[in-house]
C-alpha cells in the first residue's frame, strides 16, 4: 500500500497488542571539553580533596573523560595549576598609582587578594609555588610597583616590596586554611575564616600565660590578652599594618606639619 500523493508507503497502523511505551528519552549531548572546563573540575577537586588530593586523574574523573583527553588543553599538572592561579585573578586591575593614598591602595590590594586566595582551598600553597611574572599577571606586578614608585619610595625597597607583602599574604592565608583543615578533620566548623576553633584555643593559652611566674614571663604576662585575639581579619590588618608603616619610613621627609607615609591608618591600629 502506498500513499499515492507522496508517491511513499503509508505508515504501518499500531497493532492492538502493541504495548504503549514512553518517548524516548533524549539523551543531552556533553559539552565538549575544553581548558575551561578542565581549569572548573581542577577547582572542584581541590575544593574537596586539597591540593595533595588534587592529580590529573581525578579531574579527569570529575569531567568523565580519559586522563589523555586533558592533554588536549593542558600540558602537565603544573601547566594545569598555573591556569588555575591565573584564573583566580581574572578581573583583577591594579589602581592607577596615587602618591598621596598609597597606603590605602595597598591595604585594598592585600585584602583582595587575600579573599582571593580564601575562596579555594590551599590556593596559596599554589601561589607559594608559582612566580607571578607571566603574560598575564605582569601587569599586576607592574602596576604594584608603580604604586611603590608613585609613593616615594626608594628603587631598592620598591623592588623587594612587592615580594615582601605576597609572602606576607600567602602565608597568612596558608595558615588559615591549617587551621580550617584541622577543624574540618575534627568535624568542626570551617565556615568562619578565622580560626574555627581558635575562640576556644585563645581562652586556654591566656588562662596558661596568666599563670606563669611574673618574674620569669613578665612580658608573655603583659601581651597574652594581645597575642591571641579571635578575629583574623584584624590580626591581618595589623600585620599588614606595621609593614606598611616599616614602608613608610623609607620615604623622604616630609614636610613640616604632615605625617610621615602619607594617608592616615586605619582606626585602632
Amino acid at each position: 500500500m502506498t500513499d499515492e500523493a507522496a508517491g511513499t508507503p503509508a505508515p504501518v497502523p499500531p497493532s492492538p497488542w502493541d504495548r504503549e511505551r514512553p518517548p524516548r528519552a533524549r539523551v543531552a549531548s556533553r559539552a565538549p571539553l575544553s581548558r575551561e572546563r578542565v581549569v572548573e573540575a581542577a577547582f572542584t577537586v581541590l575544593d574537596r580533596q586539597g591540593l595533595d588530593g588534587l592529580s590529573m586523574r581525578q579531574v579527569a574523573a570529575e569531567l568523565g573523560v580519559t586522563v589523555s583527553a586533558l592533554y588536549a588543553h593542558v600540558s602537565s599538572k603544573d601547566d594545569l595549576l598555573e591556569l588555575m592561579y591565573h584564573r583566580l585573578f581574572d578581573g583583577f586591575v591594579m589602581p592607577e598609582p596615587d602618591g598621596a593614598h598609597w597606603q590605602e591602595q595597598l591595604r585594598d590590594f592585600a585584602r583582595s587578594v587575600r579573599q582571593r586566595l580564601l575562596s579555594h582551598r590551599d590556593m596559596a600553597r599554589i601561589s607559594m609555588a608559582h612566580v607571578p611574572f607571566t603574560a598575564e599577571l605582569l601587569p599586576h606586578v607592574e602596576g604594584l610597583l608603580g604604586v611603590f614608585r608613585t609613593a616615594g619610595l626608594p628603587d631598592r625597597i620598591a623592588a623587594e616590596a612587592g615580594d615582601l607583602i605576597s609572602t606576607y599574604i600567602d602565608g597568612f592565608v596558608q595558615e588559615e586554611g591549617m587551621w580550617a583543615d584541622r577543624a574540618a578533620r575534627q568535624g568542626g566548623d570551617t565556615s568562619s575564616l578565622a580560626r574555627p576553633d581558635w575562640r576556644e584555643m585563645a581562652e586556654e593559652m591566656q588562662n596558661y600565660f596568666v599563670s606563669l611566674p611574673a618574674e620569669d614571663f613578665p612580658h608573655l604576662r603583659a601581651l597574652g590578652g594581645l597575642m591571641v585575639t579571635d578575629s583574623s581579619d584584624e590580626r591581618f590588618d595589623i600585620g599588614l599594618e606595621i609593614i606598611l608603616r616599616g614602608l613608610a619610613s623609607y620615604l623622604p621627609s616630609p614636610e613640616p606639619g604632615t605625617r610621615p607615609g602619607g594617608d592616615q591608618a586605619p582606626d585602632g591600629a
